[in-house]
């Protein structure tokens, strides 16, 4: 019986790991929902939540093997949670018949806009990495 135990546990442990970490996150979520409503704070529950997952992170409260497997389910999943956007279009076919080139025109120029402030910001942290690493190496010398 201690056999089959041991050799069930694991498989067991491993099959529940993705559901108790979505349900940390949405705990986190709703402490988050929670502490932007005591403070008042001007930010969205979910960006506090995730500054929380990110503090537990690096304050290494929360190792990131606890965390992994569900993010990557989620963004496994990440199609469901496009569905509204696409029942949107069905059903506003005619808006976007008409307003359609203006709506593409939006997209575009906001993704080109985030990724290029991206590569900017990319770019500007490396060099500043690139000079602490040089200044690092002559003060070592």
């Amino acid at each position: 019986m201690a056999i089959a135990l041991r050799t069930l546990a694991p498989g067991m442990l491993q099959r529940l790991q993705v559901p108790v970490q979505v349900v940390l996150y949405a705990g986190l979520f709703v402490l988050a929902e929670y502490l932007v409503q005591w403070w008042r704070l001007p930010l969205p529950a979910n960006l506090v939540g995730m500054l929380l997952l990110l503090g537990l992170i690096v304050t290494r409260l929360l190792p990131l093997s606890w965390v992994r497997a569900g993010a990557r389910w989620l963004l496994a999943e990440m199609l469901l949670f496009f569905v509204p956007a696409v029942v949107a279009v069905v059903n506003y076919t005619q808006l976007l018949m008409a307003e359609g080139w203006r709506i593409v025109l939006v997209i575009m120029l906001s993704t080109v806009m985030v990724l290029g402030t991206t590569a900017w910001v990319v770019e500007k942290v490396y060099r500043f990495e690139v000079a602490r690493l040089a200044r690092r190496q002559v003060q070592d010398e």
